[in-house]
């Protein structure tokens, strides 16, 4: 649930913003939310819930501006078709990555705590409650900008996750001298 989220960006979207209502980001986050839990206690295999993982991912973020903000500046150079190969190759690889660790939030819960729209965007604080673990915060940031809600960054304790991807992704390139399609392929398997 909340890797999912973890690709996402909080600097604010260009363009005008479509004035998406708290009580519509909340929902958005709630939806989301609830769709990654019914996947976890659905008691399907790790491959068939990662497939599913993914489909949500493209269902509730904004998916082109996420792999678009990983890809960092290494993005201006890529052609348009590398930039989708990126996106496509960047969705699958973050359903893998978090959602292999998604057994460990059965039984728990996210509970919205409140909502504030800043800017062009509206943040959705929540608190995750984990079986034997301590409660912790997440922000999910949610945008409206491609026409509905989609959730463009969180911060779980503080800390940007989106921001996080882009370093491990910029580090992945590095390793491979700035060959971006290397990294697309390597990234299908990656996670």
């Amino acid at each position: 649930m909340l890797g999912m989220a973890s690709s996402v960006a909080l600097l604010p979207l260009a363009g005008p913003a479509l004035a998406l209502s708290d009580a519509q980001a909340t929902t958005h986050v709630k939806k989301l939310v609830a769709a990654i839990n019914k996947v976890i206690s659905s008691g399907k295999s790790e491959s068939q819930m990662i497939k599913e993982f993914e489909k949500i991912f493209v269902k509730y973020s904004d998916v082109k501006y996420l792999a678009s903000y990983a890809l960092g500046v290494e993005g201006r150079r890529a052609s348009a078709s590398q930039k989708k190969a990126f996106a496509k190759a960047f969705q699958g690889y973050i359903a893998r990555k978090y959602g292999k660790r998604f057994r460990e939030f059965i039984g728990g819960r996210l509970e919205v705590l409140s909502t504030k729209t800043v800017k062009s965007h509206v943040e959705v604080k929540a608190m995750a409650y984990l079986k034997g673990k301590a409660p912790f915060d997440v922000t999910f940031y949610v945008s409206d900008k491609r026409g509905k809600p989609l959730f463009y960054n969180m911060y779980i304790e503080g800390i940007n996750m989106l921001l996080t991807e882009r370093t491990e992704i910029g580090a992945m390139l590095d390793k491979r001298k700035g060959n971006i399609d290397q990294l697309i392929k390597d990234l299908k398997r990656a996670g």
